[in-house]
C-alpha cells in the first residue's frame, strides 16, 4: 500500500470515528442519522455485536407458509411492567368505603374509581401536578381503556416467591422453573414458531424477563433474539443492500462461498473449534436461513424509521416498511421513546409472520416528551413540553411516590396495549380472523407493593411485596372479569377456583397455577409438564 492510500484510508477512517463521536451528543442523537456509516463497518460491528445482528434463533425453512393444514397459531406479547405493577392501583383498585381501614390502607377515593359490573374491573382516574418529587405534570385515565377493552381483560390474582427484581421477573415468565426452567416466550415459540425466521424476539433488555430458560435440550430456534435497537437492527437482514455503492448480489454469493469453502475451511480457528455446536450452527445460520431472509425482504418490511433528511434511506436503495406508517401513527414519539419505537417494531414482526413471541417494556431510564407531542390518553390537549413519561426506575419509582408513579405507569402500559391491540384488530390473519383474535398480551411483573400508607396521606412510599395479581389481555383468555379478589380491609389478593373460577379467599394462587394458565389459553401442549389444567383462565 502506497504512502497516498495509507492518508486516504486514516483520513476515512479519522472521519468514520468523527462521525461516531458526534453521533453521542445530544443533538445528534436525536437525529440518530444511522445511514452515515460506511456500510461495511457497520456490518463488521453486527458481527461482533450478535445482539443487534441476526443472531441464534433462525429457523432454516424461512417465512412461514400459510394455509398448510390446520393453522393453530397464537402470537404472544409479554409487555414487561419492571419495577412492580400494583394490581390494586389498577384493575383492582379499592374504593375508601368499601375498607374498614382505607385510611391507613393503599385505598382511593370513591370519585376517582369506576366499576364494571359484576366481573369486578375497576379503573382509577386521576390529574396530577407532580410524580413524587418530580415537578412534572401527568393525566391518567384508565377508564378509557377499560371502557374499550373490559371484554378482553382477564386478571388473575396470585401471590408471588420473591421480592428480588431479577428472580422476580425470571419468575413471571417460568413459573418458578415449573417447567424444567423453560420461559413462556419459548413454549410459545416451541408450539408456534415452526417456519418462522425468528419466533422469539426479545425487544427489552437488561432484565429477567428476556433471561434464556435453562432447558438445554430445546432447539436453539426457540430462543430469544435480542435486538437493541429498532432501527439499526434491519440493516443486518441483507448481505448486499444499503450500499453507497451497490454491488451486484452475484459477488456477494462469490465471497461467500469463498469464506465458507475455503478461508473457514483452511483457518486454524476452524481446525480446532469447528465442530463445537455453537460454531455448526452459526454456520447453518449463515446458510439457508440467511438466503430467506434476504429472499423475504426483510430489510425492507420490518424498516420502521421512514426515508428522511436523517435516514436517507431512498439514496441508499431501501424504503421504509409498507406498514411502518400505520405503526408509527399509533408510536409518535419512536425516535425519542424507546418503548414506541419496540412496540412499532413488535407490530411489524407480528404482522409480517416473523415472529411469534415478542417482548417488550419499559427500562429504568428517564424518557422525556423533549416536544410535548403526547397528549396522554384519549383526552386530547397537550400538558407542555419536558415532561416525564417514564421516571426513573419505573414501576420501581414507587419508592419516591407510590401513588403517582404507579398511575402514570399504568396508564403508559395501556395507551402502549391499547394502540398494539388497534394495529392487530386492523390486520386480516385469515378466515374473517384479524391478528389480534390470536394474540395474547400478558402484562408481566416482578411483585406487588406493600399496602400500607401514613393515615390519609396522598402521596406515600411503598416497598416490595409477594402478594399481587397479573393482568392479561386477550380474546382467547376468560375476559371482563377479575379470577380471585381483594380484602378491603388488608389490601391482599386472595385465590379463585381453577375450574369454575368462583372466589375462594382461603386460597392463594402460585406461580406454577398461573403460568398453565397461560399456556393453555395459547393453545400450548403442556402434556407432560405436571402443570395444573387452569381452565378458568381460558375462554371457555
Amino acid at each position: 500500500m502506497g504512502d497516498t492510500t495509507r492518508r486516504e484510508s486514516a483520513r476515512i477512517a479519522g472521519r468514520d470515528r468523527h462521525e461516531r463521536v458526534k453521533m453521542g451528543s445530544r443533538e445528534d442523537k436525536k437525529d440518530r442519522s444511522f445511514l452515515v456509516y460506511d456500510r461495511r463497518t457497520f456490518l463488521k460491528g453486527l458481527g461482533a455485536l450478535g445482539a443487534a445482528g441476526v443472531g441464534t434463533s433462525l429457523l432454516p425453512g424461512g417465512l412461514r407458509a400459510e394455509g398448510d393444514g390446520e393453522d393453530r397459531t397464537k402470537f404472544l406479547i409479554v409487555l414487561s411492567a419492571a419495577g412492580g405493577a400494583s394490581i390494586i392501583d389498577g384493575p383492582m383498585a379499592i374504593m375508601a368505603s368499601e375498607s374498614a381501614n382505607a385510611s391507613t390502607l393503599n385505598t382511593f377515593p370513591d370519585a376517582l374509581v369506576e366499576r364494571y359490573g359484576e366481573g369486578g374491573l375497576r379503573a382509577v382516574d386521576m390529574d396530577r401536578g407532580a410524580l413524587g418529587q418530580i415537578p412534572s405534570p401527568f393525566v391518567s385515565r384508565q377508564k378509557y381503556f377499560v371502557n374499550k377493552h373490559q371484554d378482553d381483560m382477564m386478571v388473575a390474582t396470585w401471590q408471588r416467591t420473591s421480592v428480588n427484581h431479577a428472580i422476580g421477573q425470571r419468575r413471571s415468565v417460568t413459573g418458578n422453573e415449573a417447567w424444567r426452567g423453560r420461559t413462556l416466550q419459548e413454549l410459545v415459540a416451541l408450539e408456534h414458531g415452526e417456519g418462522f425466521a425468528i419466533p422469539n424476539v426479545n425487544l427489552a433488555s437488561g432484565s429477567g424477563f428476556v433471561e434464556r430458560g435453562t432447558d438445554g435440550s430445546l432447539p436453539s430456534r426457540v430462543f430469544g433474539e435480542p435486538i437493541t435497537d429498532p432501527a439499526l437492527w434491519p440493516l443486518a437482514l441483507d448481505g448486499a443492500r444499503g450500499l453507497r455503492r451497490p454491488i451486484k448480489k452475484s459477488l456477494i454469493d462469490r465471497a461467500r462461498k469463498l469464506r465458507n469453502d475455503r478461508i473457514d475451511a483452511t483457518s486454524n480457528f476452524m481446525k480446532v473449534f469447528g465442530e463445537a455446536p455453537r460454531i455448526q450452527h452459526w454456520r447453518h445460520i449463515r446458510g439457508t436461513p440467511q438466503e430467506s431472509i434476504e429472499a423475504s425482504d426483510l430489510i425492507s418490511k420490518l424498516m420502521l424509521f421512514p426515508d428522511s433528511s436523517q435516514f436517507p434511506l431512498s439514496a441508499r436503495g431501501l424504503e421504509s416498511s409498507p406498514a411502518a406508517a400505520a405503526a408509527l401513527a399509533r408510536f409518535p414519539n419512536y425516535a425519542t421513546d424507546p418503548l414506541e419505537a419496540q412496540a412499532a417494531l413488535a407490530f411489524l414482526l407480528l404482522r409480517y409472520r416473523v415472529s411469534v413471541s415478542v417482548t417488550l417494556g419499559p427500562s429504568f431510564d428517564v424518557v422525556i416528551d423533549e416536544d410535548g407531542r403526547d397528549a396522554g390518553y384519549e383526552q386530547g390537549g397537550r400538558l407542555g413540553r419536558d415532561r416525564l413519561l417514564n421516571p426513573p426506575i419505573a414501576f420501581d419509582f414507587s419508592h419516591q411516590g407510590h401513588r403517582s408513579v404507579q398511575g402514570l405507569m399504568w396508564d403508559r402500559m395501556y395507551r402502549v396495549a391499547d394502540n398494539l391491540i388497534e394495529l392487530l384488530k386492523g390486520e386480516e390473519y385469515g378466515n374473517g380472523e384479524s391478528m389480534w383474535d390470536r394474540t395474547m398480551i400478558y402484562m408481566a411483573t416482578d411483585f406487588g407493593r406493600t399496602k400500607s400508607r401514613p393515615a390519609n396521606s396522598d402521596e406515600f412510599a411503598t416497598g416490595h411485596n409477594l402478594n399481587n395479581g397479573v393482568m392479561v389481555l386477550s380474546p382467547l383468555v376468560n375476559g371482563g372479569r377479575v379470577l380471585g379478589g381483594v380484602d378491603p380491609d388488608t389490601a391482599l389478593t386472595y385465590g379463585f377456583d381453577p375450574t369454575t373460577g368462583a372466589p375462594d379467599p382461603g386460597r392463594r394462587m402460585d406461580e406454577p397455577q398461573i403460568f398453565g394458565g397461560l399456556l393453555h389459553a395459547l393453545d400450548v401442549d403442556t402434556t407432560g409438564s405436571g402443570l395444573p389444567d387452569m381452565k378458568a383462565m381460558r375462554k371457555a
